[in-house]
């Protein structure tokens, strides 16, 4: 690959990561003032329609455009690239319709299989999203393939800001007009295709000269619409599968909870309530996996630079760098956020409820971040075949024990569930994948070096909250904004803690510590210490 060329990538991937790192952040801090406007029942209508949004905007952002991507990458000339995002339409268009319909027809019946049939007019609204996903997911595909990625940062940030701005909004009137639930719901999913349109315009252009127009005569053989349409179920399929994995098991849980906890013997109003608690780990993991995976990210380029190369000794290098950031980084955000849980909670929720529940949520952090990482390394070797088998496992775990779990332990059950799924999936990726990358996390006595600083920090957050909660007592330390004050100094402090440790323990190399934010400056720190005392 030219030099230029490998440059024009890089700045790509980097503005698409940034892009994708600010939607992230959004959409998972959007629901905490959402949550504080609406209630935990509100909360609970929106979040057990949000999983169909979720898999609609996988497809349309991540799973589709990058194989469509593929698709356009690999013809000779222009012509060829604007008749294959043709076909790519239309196949999409066809499968979009399908949902579309499916949904449609099907709304209340899908709401009466998730234990509330007032939900039917929310799924009909969020399906209006899958009629532009096509559109989306073309012209995303289309300008990556061709390693422009402007278009697609751009259109992500347009959709992200429209559709926050507008739940906001609903969550306003909800409360000043005093809308019911549902309503609010209804006009809060409406957000969906509305900022599907808006993010839409982005590829006006593109849509009318290479999907609307008169077809170009094909200057090469194409392939058919039966293979393109196999090759979309199958690689499109699993590149959608790998992208919506958390979504998905937050599908399970839209049809099991509630249901269990009414089969449990809540009543139907304290079980909404309840699963709108068990639905604040949401964003808390989302946050938790943007810290995680942010930073892991910067080293795929690096990681296909290697591996286009054939550098196996530097792309190990990279790999090894990649998942110890990721796993380091997951499991400093898990401890944390499971030490300071009671204070988090109390502070962004008003309340104490659900905290044990929030805490094992919380843990799927770790196995997410892990999954994330080993999915981008495994699809970089085009090795599918673990990635599907402990996708299908994993998900297989949690339609399997859910129900079961919530009937005898409540949102505690469905939060383990939740846990023992993600560590079914990483555990059969781990076992399936190539024997250097297992051993990424064996060597050098990494883990354990991990897994005792992770346990100091914890410890060492979890008694100072107890100290600052003696000395202030437990009336002031119960308000949010002592709460608020606690989780500052805990993180602090967690983060004192854990850099020290890593710096003491060499839990990192140099490379990986030049990955991480202050890395450079943390290493001529710690160098000018050792001079200054030898």
């Amino acid at each position: 690959m030219p030099k230029d060329h490998l440059n024009t990538v890089f700045k790509g991937a980097l503005i698409l990561s940034i892009s994708s790192l600010v939607a992230k952040i959004l959409s998972a801090v959007y629901r905490i003032p959402l949550q504080n406007m609406v209630g935990n029942t509100g909360f609970y209508v929106y979040q057990q329609i949000y999983p169909l949004y979720g898999i609609g905007m996988t497809f349309a952002l991540n799973g589709f455009p990058n194989f469509i991507s593929k698709l356009v990458a690999e013809q000779p000339d222009e012509t060829s690239k604007s008749l294959i995002a043709r076909r790519a339409f239309h196949i999409l268009s066809g499968l979009s319709l399908v949902v579309f319909f499916g949904l449609q027809l099907g709304a209340t019946w899908i709401a009466a299989h998730m234990g509330d049939v007032n939900l039917a007019p929310i799924i009909s609204a969020v399906a209006w999203m899958f009629v532009f996903m096509p559109w989306l997911a073309t012209g995303r595909g289309y300008y990556q393939g061709k390693f422009l990625m402007g278009p697609t940062a751009v259109s992500q940030l347009i959709e992200q800001v429209v559709r926050v701005a507008i739940i906001i909004m609903a969550a306003y009137f909800s409360v000043r007009l005093g809308w019911d639930n549902y309503r609010m719901g209804t006009w809060a999913m409406s957000s969906a295709p509305l900022a599907a349109i808006c993010s839409s315009l982005i590829f006006t252009a593109f849509g009318l000269r290479y999907l609307l127009a008169p077809a170009p005569a094909p200057t090469h053989p194409l392939p058919s619409y039966r293979k393109l349409t196999k090759r979309f179920v199958i690689e499109g399929g699993t590149l959608c599968l790998v992208a919506a994995v958390v979504i998905l098991l937050q599908l399970v849980d839209s049809f099991t909870v509630m249901r269990g906890l009414v089969h449990q013997g809540q009543l139907p109003e304290v079980a909404k309530a309840l699963k709108g608690v068990y639905d604040r780990g949401q964003p808390l993991v989302q946050l938790g996996l943007v810290v995680a995976t942010a930073f892991s990210a910067t080293l795929l380029p690096a990681l296909t630079d290697a591996l286009a190369k054939r550098q196996p000794i530097e792309f190990k290098r990279q790999t090894q760098a990649m998942v110890h950031v990721s796993l380091a980084l997951s499991m400093a955000a898990t401890v944390g956020l499971v030490a300071l849980m009671p204070q988090i909670n109390r502070l962004l929720f008003g309340s104490l409820e659900g905290t044990t529940a929030l805490r094992i949520y919380i843990i799927s952090i770790l196995f997410a971040a892990l999954i994330t990482t080993y999915t981008s390394v495994l699809q970089s070797l085009n090795e599918y075949t673990a990635m599907i088998i402990g996708i299908i496992a994993g998900l297989a775990t949690k339609v399997l024990a859910n129900y079961i779990f919530v009937v005898h332990y409540g949102i505690n059950g469905a939060s383990a569930v939740t846990v023992l799924s993600l560590a079914v999936m990483f555990a059969v990726m781990w076992l399936g994948s190539p024997e250097d990358l297992q051993q990424v996390l064996l060597e050098s006595g990494y883990l354990i070096k991990l897994l005792a600083l992770s346990a100091v920090m914890g410890i060492v957050v979890i008694l100072s909250c107890h100290q600052i909660t003696a000395l202030v007592g437990p009336i002031l330390a119960n308000t949010r904004g002592m709460a608020g004050i606690i989780t500052v100094i805990g993180v602090l402090i967690g983060v004192l803690v854990f850099v020290a440790g890593a710096v003491y323990v060499r839990l990192f190399t140099i490379r990986e510590w030049l990955v991480l934010p202050y890395g450079k400056r943390l290493i001529k720190a710690v160098a000018k210490g050792k001079e200054h005392h030898s």
